[in-house]
């Protein structure tokens, strides 16, 4: 196989796989911390918000994606006065968005808040800890951006940098502000904010060292006109109903093991974060696909586009396989490390089946979410994502409800494969048709 694609592909895959593994570990620093507490309400509120407060963020995560593949296309075109519109164009976005969410903070916090239904003192633990954290979304967004493009430049390293900066800074300010000022759950709160605003201060100065090394410049005038912004705002419109999408599936999918006891929803959670840990380690490969397929589509390099498809989809394969192989011999040493209680064990051992099937499910469409993005056909992840939400997620849930929590994992993994499927079409289709180098969808 030709070595440079799996050169660029690790190049770009490891760093981006190590920060995404970094994220996890925040949560459970925060889950240690607060969990030695003498009270379980503090434990119990960040749980709580940092739940609201993720699934607000992730919403917008298209700003961080839709920035990674259209400068990854405007940089292989040579065309650098693109790039820095871009990131600027982005950045703006970003503090709008930031903006809104902070004055539209009251309704949004409450309705979240009344979905989970935490307990009353929880609940004003939770919505402190919200109030707190929601003023930093302006930083966040930026990173966000600031990341995507980072990403799209192929700047991988620099990347990484960024996310380990800010995951560390919040585990240290957690220690210095939850044990030192003994400020609990508030602390928390704090030390997240803080570290938001410090990382973003960071992706500033990353993001000027690049500058110093591009020629171009950006015409003011066009940041005013927002004809200009209409190819961002598409593809974001895309990724954001996609995204959307995937968050009431995830939503969802919790709220009805949640109604069916407390030990299968703590067995679904098991699980769940088993599937996650594979998408984490698969998400470096998805993001080397959207800045090199991008790069390739922009420089009309067909043949290292191909390349670069076939080398990350042998990659997720792989370890999707090897996630596969280990659910299977190991099951009892893995549900181990998570708990203790006989009665989410038995749980979990009657739904592990599922699990062992996942990986494989959802391989190619992880996969392809990110060779789609690079070449800018986020139309297709968005249209895919709803016929599978809706077209198969939502109506085999309903008719399977018989068959209890087996039928709710039936239809998430019906969800994931039909989405495998979907995607694995359209490419198909969008290489015999030679829609990649076009606008065509």
């Amino acid at each position: 196989m030709d070595q440079v694609p799996r050169q660029k592909v690790l190049a770009i895959a490891l760093p981006m796989t190590m920060a995404s593994m970094s994220t996890p570990l925040l949560g459970l620093v925060d889950t240690a911390i607060l969990g030695h507490l003498e009270v379980a309400h503090y434990l119990a509120a960040v749980a709580a918000g940092s739940s609201v407060l993720t699934m607000l963020f992730w919403l917008f995560g298209f700003l961080r994606m839709g920035s990674t593949g259209l400068t990854a296309r405007a940089w292989g075109t040579g065309d650098h006065n693109r790039c820095l519109e871009l990131l600027a164009q982005s950045l703006v976005l970003a503090v709008l968005l930031g903006i809104v969410l902070v004055l539209f903070q009251q309704p949004l916090l409450t309705t979240a808040l009344d979905l989970i239904k935490p307990s009353n003192e929880v609940r004003l633990l939770a919505f402190e800890y919200c109030q707190i954290r929601i003023f930093a979304a302006p930083a966040t967004f930026g990173t966000l951006c600031a990341m995507g493009w980072l990403l799209g430049l192929q700047r991988a390293k620099a990347t990484l940098l960024l996310v380990l900066f800010t995951n560390l800074a919040n585990i240290c300010l957690d220690f210095l502000f939850i044990l030192g000022l003994n400020m609990n759950s508030e602390g928390a709160a704090w030390a997240s904010f803080t570290a938001e605003l410090l990382g973003f201060l960071l992706a500033l100065v990353l993001v000027a060292m690049q500058l110093s090394e591009m020629h171009g410049s950006i015409n003011k005038r066009h940041l005013r006109q927002w004809s200009r912004y209409r190819e961002l705002l598409r593809v974001n419109r895309h990724l954001f109903i996609r995204t959307a999408c995937l968050v009431f599936t995830m939503t969802f999918f919790t709220a009805q093991g949640a109604r069916q006891g407390d030990d299968i929803l703590a067995a679904n959670a098991i699980l769940m974060q088993l599937l996650l840990l594979v998408s984490y380690t698969q998400d470096g490969f998805a993001h080397a696909a959207e800045s090199l397929t991008g790069h390739a589509v922009g420089t009309n390099d067909l043949d290292n586009f191909y390349h670069i498809c076939k080398e990350v989809t042998l990659w997720g394969l792989g370890i999707s396989c090897a996630a596969t192989a280990a659910y299977l011999l190991f099951p009892s040493a893995i549900i181990t490390i998570f708990t203790d209680l006989p009665e989410v064990i038995t749980a979990t051992q009657h739904y592990w089946p599922w699990l062992t099937t996942l990986p494989l499910a959802g391989v190619l469409c992880f996969t392809a979410d990110g060779i789609f993005i690079g070449a800018g056909k986020t139309r297709a992840m968005q249209n895919t994502m709803l016929l599978a939400t809706f077209g198969l997620f939502m109506p085999l849930w309903f008719f399977s409800r018989p068959m209890g929590n087996h039928g709710l994992w039936l239809a998430y993994f019906s969800f994931l494969t039909i989405r495998s499927l979907l995607m694995s079409g359209m490419f198909i289709h969008y290489t015999r048709q030679s829609f990649w180098l076009s606008s065509k969808a």
